[in-house]
């Protein structure tokens, strides 16, 4: 996926001679984005190695962020269009393309993210992604050859069946009339009309970014596990996961592609199911996808170091997280370079964080700190364990 004639990453190539060391940060939520955590990081390497050759890509997992993290290394316009949230109001939602038009990026947060709507009630039932449907529309007029949709922060369990309403598809009853929107509509479906369906829509490449792997229905499925966060008690939990076997059911028969047990379906309130019927979208690990997009493989062939970070490094982050794509892809580079991460908290042991192909894990707080306190010292922090952590590796060099 990665685009051609793509910007070169930022780098500091005044003095090739020095070892090379890539920065390549998620953010740290509440406190910084990506690309300030990088800054900060490179910042503390050149304080170690002042003849460092630093290259810093923002990076992210696929979820909310994704598209900062992108743009921050495309460095391509901010497109917007008007559409909807998750619970039917106005809303304006940003998109972007790779620097060669190519690839369309869709991050589902912008139009149908659980923040947008936190200050409503929380709606399980009707909430819904027809906003993000119209994203898509407007990447596809713009003439992409490939849509990359980033799953994440989603405050819907609609199957993705609001994303295909704003592709121009109906959803019907048995009495032929259109359903509502959301999970509860998805109970009454029978019928799939995509007659409507925008005429690029299965001419693309879709690629899906997900960091889960539950299927779409059943005790692991999308509504049992996801749909709590979203509002649903258990007897909607009951309801929409029996509304989304439904959909799955009705998706069956009208595309011959069975989804109820793919894994990573149940992602994002199981906007894979839809898409991947519909569409033959792909699943793709998140961090491995934005690896590529952003060029991670190619900059690291002659690494020394490889500095990356999050929030809080635990069992999760090496489960298709940022460090776990970051470590994967070093694994694979010829140079094979150390990586090192740095955290707001560290709570993997050292064994497991060695198992997953990370030499170390550092945390940014000098002991016992109120959060409020370390969330203002964040950016001096990650300097000051970067400069530590550089000379210490570039020592046993």
């Amino acid at each position: 996926m990665t685009p051609t004639n793509q910007p070169e990453p930022t780098s500091d190539v005044a003095a090739p001679a020095g070892p090379h060391v890539v920065v390549v940060p998620d953010s740290f939520k509440g406190s910084l984005d990506a690309g300030q955590v990088a800054a900060a990081l490179r910042e503390g390497v050149l304080a170690a190695a002042p003849d460092a050759r630093v290259t810093c890509l923002a990076m992210a997992d696929g979820g909310e962020g994704t598209l900062d993290a992108l743009l921050s290394t495309w460095l391509t316009p901010v497109r917007t269009v008007t559409t909807c949230d998750a619970v039917g109001r106005p809303a304006t939602a940003r998109w972007a393309t790779s620097p060669d038009g190519r690839v369309g990026v869709v991050e589902l947060a912008e139009a149908s993210g659980l923040p947008a709507v936190s200050d409503q009630p929380l709606q399980p039932l009707h909430a819904h992604t027809r906003g993000t449907g119209d994203v898509a529309a407007a990447v596809l007029d713009a003439g992409v050859e490939e849509v990359l949709v980033c799953l994440g922060g989603s405050a819907s369990t609609d199957g993705g069946a609001g994303i295909l309403t704003g592709l121009g598809a109906r959803l019907l009853d048995a009495e032929g009339r259109v359903v509502p929107d959301g999970g509860e509509g998805l109970a009454g479906v029978a019928a799939l009309d995509l007659d409507g369906l925008h005429p690029r829509a299965r001419q693309v490449r879709w690629r899906l970014a997900v960091d889960v792997s539950n299927p779409l229905v059943g005790e692991l499925g999308s509504a049992a596990v996801f749909a709590p966060q979203k509002g649903a008690g258990p007897g909607q939990v009951a309801f929409l996961d029996e509304a989304l076997t439904r959909w799955a059911n009705l998706l069956e028969r009208e595309t011959g592609v069975r989804v109820h047990e793919l894994p990573g379906a149940g992602a994002a309130g199981g906007v894979p199911a839809a898409l991947a019927a519909v569409l033959g979208a792909g699943l793709e690990p998140g961090a491995a996808l934005v690896a590529e997009a952003v060029g991670l493989p190619a900059v690291l062939d002659d690494a020394a170091l490889v500095l990356t970070g999050e929030g809080s490094f635990d069992s999760q982050s090496v489960r298709g997280k940022v460090a776990d794509g970051v470590a994967r892809v070093a694994a694979a580079s010829p140079a094979r370079p150390p990586v090192v991460v740095v955290a707001g908290q560290v709570l993997l042991p050292a064994d497991q964080t060695r198992a997953a192909g990370i030499a170390a894990a550092f945390s940014i707080a000098p002991g016992p700190i109120d959060l409020d306190d370390l969330l203002g010292r964040t950016a001096g922090r990650l300097t000051e364990v970067a400069a530590s952590v550089t000379s210490l590796v570039l020592a046993a060099r």
